[in-house]
């Protein structure tokens, strides 16, 4: 059923009175004639789902049947081939874990340092003590700006709306253009880059991105700036991303479909930091953790890439 969720996987081990549904096809290997990682693998080829979504029936749920899978005919090495094709698969996806994993421990690291830094006895290594910390409420050291535009008149390419925001991702990675999708009438806050975007809806989802480029977004995401006279913007971003603010920010939401906030409910959020030179020294540590993240996600994107690449070279 809707083979093109790609919804493939092997079952490793032995699970004691296991069943699938029947939206499931269910394959074994014969042995004697396939091995079953090289089996497994040729299931998730691009060119064999290919086939069976140009087989499948229905439109609501549109499924093949076991038997268009079954019938499905694919190339045959000798044993010795299916096995070091396998393997080859088999050395991508572990490199792919690592990175994964490597990813999450940074994300971790991050998340725990920035917790700690906002917290009612802040800490960030050595780089706090003996410093004198000032406490100061979030309506005194940020501004929204609500800039008001005719996106088309104005000549903004760009929109990005709250589903174009991703949870604990400072990076914009999609949007919308203007003139080819719809332009509801709350889209016209300009925003430029160096802005915090920060969506007022679902607070819980900790949507807190920093702008790379000039677009427009709806009043419900908030642009925001720092009174960098007091706190730098690019240490405001984590602030807004931490653990306490989330949980502040929830605990003054309205609505229970679909929670927000109000720019002032956030006004009485109050947060102690130092004097702007360790300030900087902090938003620099977090900065080359985040630009570990991103050189982790590419090197990610880039084994995913190469292991499609070649399945279909090889098993195409």
């Amino acid at each position: 059923m809707r083979v093109n969720l790609e919804r493939v996987a092997l079952v490793e081990r032995e699970i004691p009175n296991a069943i699938a549904s029947t939206g499931f096809t269910v394959l074994r290997a014969n042995k004697s004639l396939i091995d079953p990682l090289f089996l497994f693998y040729n299931s998730i080829a691009p060119k064999f789902l290919e086939k069976l979504i140009r087989l499948q029936v229905g439109t609501a749920y549109p499924a093949v049947t076991d038997k268009a899978v079954l019938n499905q005919e694919i190339l045959l090495p000798p044993p010795s081939e299916q096995f070091q094709i396998a393997e080859l698969f088999q050395s991508i996806e572990t490199a792919i874990e690592q990175v994964q994993q490597q990813e999450k421990n940074l994300k971790a690291l991050c998340k725990r340092l920035v917790d700690g830094f906002v917290s009612d006895k802040p800490t960030f290594g050595n780089l706090l003590k003996g410093k004198q910390l000032n406490k100061v409420s979030y309506c005194d050291v940020t501004e929204k700006l609500l800039r008001k535009i005719d996106p088309v008149s104005y000549g903004i390419e760009r929109i990005v709306a709250g589903e174009n925001l991703e949870s604990e991702d400072f990076k914009i990675r999609t949007w919308g253009i203007v003139g080819k999708e719809f332009l509801g009438p709350a889209f016209h806050v300009l925003f430029k880059p160096g802005d915090i975007l920060y969506g007022s809806r679902r607070t819980y989802l900790k949507k807190v991105a920093l702008a790379d480029f000039e677009g427009v977004c709806a009043n419900t995401t908030y642009v925001i700036r720092a009174d960098e006279k007091i706190l730098l913007q690019d240490l405001l971003k984590y602030i807004m991303l931490s653990e306490k603010f989330t949980q502040y920010s929830i605990g003054v939401s309205k609505g229970s479909t679909n929670p927000y906030i109000n720019w002032k409910d956030l006004d009485n959020f109050s947060f102690l930091i130092p004097d702007l030179k360790t300030q900087k020294e902090i938003a620099a540590i977090l900065d080359s953790i985040i630009e570990l993240i991103e050189q982790y996600k590419t090197q990610k994107q880039t084994l995913k890439n190469l292991k499609q690449k070649v399945l279909n070279e090889i098993l195409g």
